[in-house]
């Protein structure tokens, strides 16, 4: 018997464009093109790539105390989130942050984004929207809030790289207003009719949308919503909207590459069913004051106050494109050969090597003229000591041993943060 797979409404256009396809997160999603992973990795940080993500799942949560039911279930402080002076989340703006079981462990990485003053959208992993709204519901009881999971009811595309903009306001209408005062992890529109906000942003055909400066590669770009009904146009009208930036599709590898060399975690991988403790991001857990003490209470939040691990993920770079390929058989070892922990994500950046020591990016400023990169492995690593940056360690899998360095960071000059009057 087959394992059961669910298809996106551009399945049939991966194929026909001669996809090669792979389960995630129980979706036949594309893995790469014939261009291949290379090509798409390479095309986001020169210039855009277009991502298929509805397979991705919302949840909606409205009520009158909807608020205080996401303040009891996510890890950010809704009321302390936004910007250096830790605002609270407002209508258009969006955070990050994780839904913990009560030990501390995650259930999932989310981006929660204020649409109304009563009504947030969640936007969860694959396969996740269920469980993350059936999570709500149990501590839902006695509070005036609606949970509405819509998994497989909403179309979504990321368009990431330099170009991005540029691309998406040639389809927009009003696109200068649309433009202008877009910051980082902001939004713009609603996709349907389920807010008076809905219309308010629409393409040039007339296609409602909401419109994201989020993402998952660390380059600028947006992530669009739309009705399912109008996925496939609205992907065939970017693709055409770029042709003249070589705007191209990429699959699920190159988005692992990228987001592997942007030090972000991919969820059940890197972040799971273990404490949630000794991780390159404390930014998606509420504010501590001096004494430890966290802005608000929430679910996991005593468990992470109290816990006491020696274990830590932290995150690597190689010295060439070599990686090892994360199975049961590997692991790491210090200098001695001794096993001190496991491999969560191993992928290759193609976009930056080394000069001397110093890693550099193809799309860097001061980046030497004639560099041309070879490409550094990276990814995470679970370890059961802590080790700073700068220390060595190898990866193994019994065959093969490569060495690799503990970083804070991997790939510079990444984009996401930008300007908007930069990149249009």
């Amino acid at each position: 018997m087959g394992v059961e797979k669910n298809v996106t409404l551009l399945h049939e256009w991966h194929v026909e464009n001669g996809a090669t396809m792979a389960l995630f997160g129980g979706y036949d999603m594309p893995l790469w093109y014939p261009q291949g992973i290379k090509a798409e990795h390479l095309g986001v940080i020169q210039s855009a790539g277009l991502f298929d993500t509805s397979h991705m799942a919302v949840v909606t949560v409205a009520g009158d105390e909807a608020l205080t039911l996401l303040q009891k279930c996510f890890s950010k402080d809704l009321k302390r989130c936004l910007g250096k002076k830790k605002g609270p989340l407002v209508r258009g703006r969006s955070v990050y942050g994780l839904f913990l079981t009560p030990d501390g462990h995650v259930l999932d990485d989310a981006i929660v984004s204020q649409a109304a003053e009563r009504f947030y959208m969640v936007v969860v992993n694959a396969g996740m929207g269920g469980i993350v709204a059936q999570h709500l519901v149990k501590y839902s009881a006695g509070l005036d809030v609606e949970i509405d999971d819509l998994t497989d009811r909403v179309g979504k595309i990321d368009i990431q790289g330099k170009n991005s903009a540029r691309i998406v306001a040639s389809v927009l209408k009003d696109s200068d207003s649309v433009m202008s005062a877009f910051p980082y992890f902001s939004f713009k529109g609603w996709y349907d009719d389920s807010l008076d906000i809905a219309g308010e942003l629409c393409l040039k055909d007339g296609t409602p949308i909401m419109l994201s400066r989020t993402g998952y590669t660390g380059e600028f770009g947006f992530e669009l919503f739309v009705g399912p009904e109008k996925l496939l146009s609205v992907w065939t009208m970017l693709l055409e909207a770029g042709k003249s930036y070589s705007l191209q599709p990429c699959g699920l590898a190159a988005r692992d590459s990228l987001r592997a060399g942007a030090v972000l975690p991919l969820s059940h991988q890197d972040i799971g069913d273990w404490p949630f403790v000794h991780t390159p991001w404390p930014f998606a857990i509420a504010d501590r004051d001096p004494a430890g003490a966290f802005s608000k209470e929430f679910v996991g939040s005593e468990a992470l106050a109290t816990l006491h691990s020696h274990e830590y993920t932290l995150p690597f770079a190689g010295y060439d494109p070599r990686k090892i390929v994360v199975s049961d058989r590997a692991h790491v070892v210090d200098e001695a050969g001794t096993n001190i922990g496991r491999i969560l994500t191993c992928a290759t950046d193609m976009a930056i090597g080394r000069v001397g020591e110093e890693i550099v990016s193809i799309a860097g400023d001061d980046t030497p003229d004639d560099f041309i990169p070879r490409g550094l492995s990276c990814g995470f690593l679970r370890v059961d000591r802590r080790l700073e940056a700068g220390d060595l360690v190898f990866l193994t899998d019994g065959k093969r041993k490569i060495k690799v360095e503990i970083r804070e960071d991997v790939r510079p000059d990444r984009t996401a943060r930008r300007p908007m009057r930069e990149m249009l």
